[in-house]
């Protein structure tokens, strides 16, 4: 689907880390290219990065257990830091988190740069700490994150199931900025994929202008709670 006013886009390739500050009035629309792709991403308020997403308050406060379209992303102070104004997936995982250097080479062997140079086997952690540093962020600011175009499944008895080919090829989701958001991402596997190989996919990301949202903007009216959200930011503004 073509998009209209594109400002900027590019490939991320497998494995690999990038991050923007999204300006308010933008939109990052993110396109798995081959499918089966993850996304891993953290969201911070560039102005006041203490400010940063909040997981648990993102779902209690919608009342859900995923992310789709209609969704926003809640900061830690009850603002909005993006909305999910489209969205061909349906589910996206907020919970499964980020592997580790460790979990990686349990999984897949430990493969170095020295040895293998680009081809080396990365792991979400280390790959947001390299990013964040780059903002001048370290350890202390890594915090829950989103997992875009996987999903993850809790059982009865709390165990946490990760569900194969949730995003064909072409999928894409599209987050508004309702502040300047930081964003940081990168295309490591999820943590609980099962493939026993080494494969993370390439994802598009492209960014446009949007229009605010209204007074009858569907992620505002999606529950009360929101509504409320949308308040304190554009207060936050004013």
């Amino acid at each position: 689907m073509t998009q209209p006013s594109i400002l900027w886009e590019e490939t991320i390739q497998p494995g690999a880390t990038w991050s923007h500050v999204l300006k308010r009035g933008t939109a990052l629309r993110t396109t798995d290219i081959e499918g089966g792709a993850n996304v891993g991403a953290l969201f911070f308020n560039f102005e006041c990065p203490v400010e940063r997403y909040n997981m648990p308050d993102t779902l209690k406060a919608q009342h859900i257990a995923k992310l789709t379209k209609g969704g926003v992303l809640y900061s830690d102070m009850g603002r909005i830091l993006c909305s999910i104004i489209d969205d061909t997936v349906g589910w996206h995982d907020p919970i499964g988190g980020a592997s580790s250097a460790k979990s990686v080479a349990e999984k897949y062997g430990a493969k170095s740069y020295q040895e293998c140079r680009n081809d080396y086997t990365k792991n979400a952690r280390d790959s947001f700490l390299m990013e964040l540093g780059k903002w001048g962020l370290g350890p202390r600011d890594f915090n829950s994150n989103l997992n875009v175009f996987s999903r993850v499944s809790v059982a009865d008895d709390g165990a946490m199931n990760f569900i194969p080919g949730n995003s064909p090829s072409g999928s894409f989701i599209e987050l508004r900025a309702e502040m300047n958001v930081l964003i940081i991402l990168n295309t490591c596997q999820h943590p609980l994929d099962p493939n026993p190989l080494y494969a993370p996919k390439p994802v598009n990301v492209s960014i446009r202008r949007v229009e605010p949202p209204k007074q009858d903007d569907p992620c505002r009216l999606s529950c009360p709670e929101n509504d409320r959200g949308f308040t304190l930011t554009e207060r936050y503004f004013l």
